[in-house]
């Protein structure tokens, strides 16, 4: 069972013991990423959590690392376009031991110009890694023109140009901004005492009160952007308008998204790649923000089959706007879903993850009855009418990366 507790200056704290578990997975979660930062900060959320393990007021980043090791703990962050988190797990025994070290990264980091100028470094190598991942690339690229002119738009990761004006002054004067009572959560799962909660409600009860900063909205475009790259393979991706975090068809999202490009038993799935042998991979995937969302379409192949499989693409959609799931494909596919969310739950760190989204999105944690519940309810008529308000091939996106061809004929095979 999830309980919660609301310090009086409003940071929120879910926990959930899990019987039978001696470990513990501790995330401070923020919310605040690339969709808070103004243009000229674009990156600088990112940078924030590169920085915040390179050493804090009484830790030298070697120290910080030996001092995870010895307790044999596990710590580690990411940054999204919605949220910064740093989390932890460990032995119930060394809990606080880790909680102590990662609130002293959290609180207390130095953000030392050395270390500042080293890790600018690395984040442009990281930045480099990803232009030479075609898969994230493409996916970069039609994000940047889907959402253009909106912070959602812009890359997690910033660029050069916008990381080189960032001191550690800078990184320090946006992180006491943005790293606010009202937007921390702090999630506990496992096995753990009464006395570590005490501990972290100690802690974060000393955060002076403050309001989150505003997030922009964003608006789809139809949009459709073609990158030249000496690469082997075409890589293309195709997106419509979907629904929001927290939406109520959610679990009709889904169960669409998977039948479609799911698994290997999904439609796409097995026409595309397994009929036709077009290409090694395609599938679908659905991705929910704040008062927007896209589903999408990725595949990588040849110059000389990406059009047949973009039609073959577009023939399937059609189909299933015609004559829906089959009752088989239904029943497959949300068994398939209660199985995988369920089944995750049963980690630490995963139920970490999933009890600390759940307060963001809806300020309650979703028990597996929840969820269970939410895809029983999803029937074959649900997930048609989603389907026949999502693929409005009117508002489809495109984007292409390798030898590519021009727009109108990528336009034309849709």
């Amino acid at each position: 069972m999830v309980n919660k507790i609301v310090l009086p200056n409003g940071v929120r704290l879910v926990h959930e013991k899990m019987p039978g578990m001696r470990s513990c997975t501790l995330g401070l979660w923020v919310e605040s990423g690339a969709r808070h930062e103004p243009e000229e900060l674009c990156g600088i959320s990112h940078y924030i959590e590169h920085m915040l393990f390179k050493g804090t007021e009484s830790h030298t980043a070697a120290e910080l690392a030996a001092a995870f090791d010895a307790i044999g703990g596990q710590v580690n962050a990411f940054t999204t376009k919605e949220h910064t988190c740093y989390y932890c797990r460990t032995l119930d025994t060394h809990l606080q031991q880790a909680a102590a070290l990662l609130c002293d990264m959290f609180f207390h980091s130095s953000f030392a110009e050395k270390e500042m100028n080293l890790e600018r470094q690395v984040i442009i190598e990281e930045i480099g890694m990803y232009e030479d991942t075609p898969e994230d690339l493409v996916s970069e690229i039609l994000t940047s023109a889907i959402y253009e002119g909106y912070a959602l738009g812009r890359p997690i990761l910033g660029t050069p140009q916008t990381l080189k004006g960032m001191t550690g002054q800078t990184l320090r004067d946006y992180r006491d901004r943005c790293y606010t009572t009202e937007n921390t959560v702090v999630a506990l799962c496992g096995s753990y005492r009464d006395e570590d909660l005490a501990m972290l409600s100690e802690i974060f009860g000393r955060m002076e009160k403050r309001p989150a900063p505003r997030r922009d909205d964003a608006q789809y475009k139809p949009s459709l952007t073609t990158r030249k790259k000496d690469i082997e393979q075409n890589h293309l991706m195709i997106c419509f308008p979907a629904l929001p975090a927290g939406s109520d068809r959610r679990y009709d999202m889904q169960v669409l998204n998977n039948a479609l490009g799911g698994g290997m038993s999904s439609r796409l799935f097995q026409k595309v790649r397994e009929e036709s042998g077009l290409c090694y991979s395609v599938y679908s995937f659905s991705t929910a923000y704040a008062g927007t969302g896209i589903l999408g379409v990725y595949t990588a192949l040849s110059q000389q089959t990406e059009l047949q499989a973009l039609r073959l693409i577009r023939q399937e959609i059609d189909r299933l706007l015609r004559d829906g799931l089959t009752a088989d494909e239904l029943a497959r596919n949300v068994e398939q879903l209660k199985a995988n969310v369920v089944m995750g739950m049963e980690s630490t760190s995963s139920r970490m993850l999933s009890i600390a989204r759940s307060e963001f999105t809806y300020g309650r944690a979703q028990t597996p009855e929840d969820i269970i519940r939410g895809f029983d309810a999803v029937t074959r008529e649900s997930v048609l009418a989603l389907a026949r308000d999502i693929f409005d091939f009117d508002r489809v996106s495109l984007s292409a990366v390798g030898q590519v061809k021009d727009q109108e004929t990528y336009r034309q095979a849709l």
